[in-house]
């Protein structure tokens, strides 16, 4: 009973949140539909009925859950990219960092994020697809400042830079991934490999000197 009475007089804010860290890490550990909330509960040190009190159901726990640490990894990449006085490369470096630290420190996050959170089907789907757009109009932004600066960058597009920062996107997303499977790789290699490679191209490109094939395929080969 005495152990009941403090559990109850700890703020809502902290009960909650620890409810949320035993979700996450559950869910990233069972995914969504194996996900017990019997043992998010015992994880968080609180009884079933209590979790069902503070966030309804299953449904609204993890949507709580993808909300949270979509919140907080925008909130790192903002932080990353705010210093204006920076150019533009510089300032997607810091973004790419603060991106992979936050999923190399944070790798149940992480996982509820890429993985559980894109394969359940709405609406879990629209909340990952909302951070994942806020990140790449972070990472437009700072293509098309730099297009601007660059010499000859005046041939790059709205369309161009949109696609570039969703290949850019989706390159770090599923780089995280693999840096957080694979043993010694760091958040700050994985994000200078990311930079190394994006980057060069879009040196290039912003003096428009743009790849193309040596020779055009046959229209078969093309249209498949």
């Amino acid at each position: 009973m005495a152990d009941g009475v403090k559990a109850r007089r700890l703020p809502r804010a902290v009960r909650e949140r620890q409810m949320l860290d035993a979700a996450v890490r559950c869910f990233a550990r069972h995914g969504y539909q194996t996900a017990s909330m019997d043992e998010i509960a015992e994880l968080a040190g609180v009884s079933k009925p209590l979790v069902y009190l503070y966030l309804n159901s299953k449904e609204e726990l993890f949507t709580a859950c993808i909300r949270r640490e979509a919140g907080e990894l925008l909130a790192a990449v903002a932080a990353g990219v705010e210093d204006r006085s920076l150019p533009p490369d510089e300032r997607l470096w810091a973004g790419l960092l603060a991106f992979f630290t936050y999923a190399a420190e944070h790798p149940d996050a992480w996982v509820v994020l890429s993985r559980q959170a894109r394969t359940q089907g709405e609406p879990f789907a629209t909340e990952a697809a909302r951070m994942r757009d806020e990140i790449a109009d972070f990472v437009a932004a700072l293509i098309g400042e730099a297009a601007r600066e660059a010499r000859g960058g005046t041939e790059i597009t709205v369309r161009d830079v949109a696609a570039l920062a969703q290949a850019l996107v989706g390159s770090a997303e599923s780089l995280a991934s693999w840096a957080n499977e694979t043993p010694g790789v760091t958040a700050r290699e994985a994000a200078a490999t990311l930079m190394n490679f994006a980057w060069a191209g879009l040196g290039n490109l912003m003096k428009s000197e743009r790849w193309s094939p040596r020779r055009a395929l046959p229209h078969s080969k093309v249209t498949g």
